[in-house]
């Protein structure tokens, strides 16, 4: 048989290895495993699991209508191809390239020796504008686009499924033994045809404002595609929405900045298309240097921080209690929904990095857990680039008290996750600190009481942490560094 091995690829419709394993006589038989290793993992949730156990059921329904299976397994890959070469025969294995985790590099390290091993070809497809083995940076982008203009791969119309093999179970958290969801009906559901229907909305009518209303929580949710955890686990193809986006970008024309609906369509289509070519952008950095995950980009960072974090702090920050309205309903929302728009992603982790002075791997292990389209190449390299561990990146220390006026100046999303301050008035709800005793307790909200002051003070956590990175950044041996650094990492579209 010819075996298709699904990872992050939960789709029918352009998917290069089914399609290629049913040009042949041969029966072919589509494979998920469950790898308990993996799930104990420090970046694994069940938010993920969920999503892809949805994912996974809606195209199991669509492979057996086109006369395919999918079967379940549970344990070490490796081992799991030895049974299944035992008892069938693989001729083939196909799947596509994966920028996973170190884990899954290892893993696939391991699979790569056993094919060897077994004579048995491993074809590997692309599908995105990540590229396997790359020498250089230049050119990147123009590659990145011709990859996005090839034709997509229509879903097969039907396939020939190997009859005789134990299809095997889903498994779910209990059986992982991964904590439960707080809220599992507000985390994102999975599915190629909820990713179609996401898509098309947005395209239609969702993202129209998308380049003024991505930035604020309030209205972001709505705004943003929300196709991130369908990349993330491919039930859509980063090349499908391309094609979409660029067809719907010439239907609507219009020039771009303009005050009309066109103009704005244009400007929002091509903001939109921008952050799909940086999405694989951030991807490629881990692709080239898979410790990323784990190692400081520029090795002068070393040290920066100390790695066993805070507790005090770390605890405040993660469960939203640190005294800053905006970072903590942030922190809160997201351990109920599994999502943030990105300006409140990096304001979160820039808090962390510079207010608290925390180590960025601590907590984005956290934060891997809590969003459910956590991509690992984008979430280390962002984490690394908030906090100012890249070299080559402009210092961003965010002041979640501006951003307050900037992106929720009523306290709308504020009041939502922080219901201790549901009644205080929108020009304290910044500082509520602030505000007078007496009014504290008309608004039933008594700081250190009901709600804690600031853990830190904002004034001089941000000039402590800009006098460190100052210092850091003004030694020849960093600047040095960080050449070296750009030259392996950095975009060519705007050299610095």
């Amino acid at each position: 048989m010819q075996l298709v091995w699904l990872k992050r690829d939960l789709r029918l419709s352009d998917h290069r290895p089914l399609i290629d394993a049913i040009r042949t006589a041969e029966p072919v038989t589509c494979l998920y495993v469950y790898e308990p290793e993996l799930w104990s993992l420090p970046d694994a949730d069940a938010r993920h699991l969920k999503f892809i156990n949805e994912s996974l059921a809606e195209l199991q329904v669509g492979l057996q209508r086109l006369g395919g299976v999918l079967v379940y397994r549970v344990g070490d890959i490796t081992d799991v191809l030895e049974n299944l070469n035992q008892q069938f025969s693989i001729h083939r294995l196909l799947s596509h390239e994966e920028t996973g985790n170190r884990w899954t590099y290892s893993r696939d390290l391991k699979v790569a020796a056993w094919c060897r091993q077994h004579n048995v070809p491993w074809k590997e497809h692309t599908q995105n504008g990540v590229i396997r083995r790359l020498k250089t940076r230049d050119g990147w982008a123009k590659r990145w686009h011709r990859r996005m203009s090839e034709p997509l791969q229509p879903a097969p119309a039907s396939i020939r499924g190997l009859e005789g093999l134990d299809h095997g179970r889903q498994l779910h958290q209990e059986d992982l033994k991964l904590p439960p969801i707080p809220s599992p009906s507000q985390i994102q559901v999975g599915g190629e045809t909820v990713a179609k229907r996401l898509l098309q909305s947005f395209l239609s009518q969702r993202g129209h404002r998308y380049y003024r209303e991505m930035s604020s929580p309030v209205t972001a949710d709505n705004s943003c595609s929300r196709l991130s955890a369908h990349l993330a686990f491919g039930t859509i193809s980063m090349p499908l929405i391309w094609h979409a986006v660029s067809s719907r970008l010439a239907a609507r024309g219009g020039r771009s900045g303009s005050s009309s609906a066109s103009g704005e369509w244009a400007t929002s289509l091509k903001a939109y298309g921008e952050r799909l070519h940086w999405h694989c952008h951030f991807m490629q950095k881990l692709e080239d240097q898979p410790d990323l995950e784990d190692v400081d980009m520029h090795a002068e960072c070393v040290g920066l921080r100390p790695l066993i974090p805070d507790s005090a702090f770390f605890e405040a920050w993660k469960h939203g209690r640190t005294g800053y309205p905006l970072i903590d309903a942030c922190m809160r929302s997201v351990q109920q929904t599994g999502w943030l728009n990105f300006r409140m992603r990096a304001m979160v982790v820039s808090f962390a990095a510079y207010h608290l002075w925390l180590d960025w791997r601590p907590t984005s292990r956290w934060l891997a857990r809590m969003f459910t389209d956590y991509e690992p190449g984008i979430h280390y390299n962002q984490f690394q680039m908030q906090s100012g561990t890249t070299g080559i990146s402009t210092l961003r220390i965010y002041n979640p008290i501006k951003q307050v006026a900037d992106q929720d100046p009523t306290g709308i999303f504020i009041r939502r996750w922080v219901p201790e301050l549901a009644k205080v008035p929108n020009e304290h709800i910044a500082e509520p600190h602030r505000m007078p005793t007496g009014q504290q307790a008309e608004c039933e909200c008594i700081i250190g009481k009901d709600y804690p002051p600031p853990i830190v003070d904002h004034g001089k956590a941000y000039h402590l942490a800009k006098r460190r990175m100052g210092q850091l950044r003004r030694k020849s041996e960093f600047l040095s560094q960080s050449r070296d650094v750009f030259q392996r990492h950095g975009s060519r579209r705007r050299r610095r």
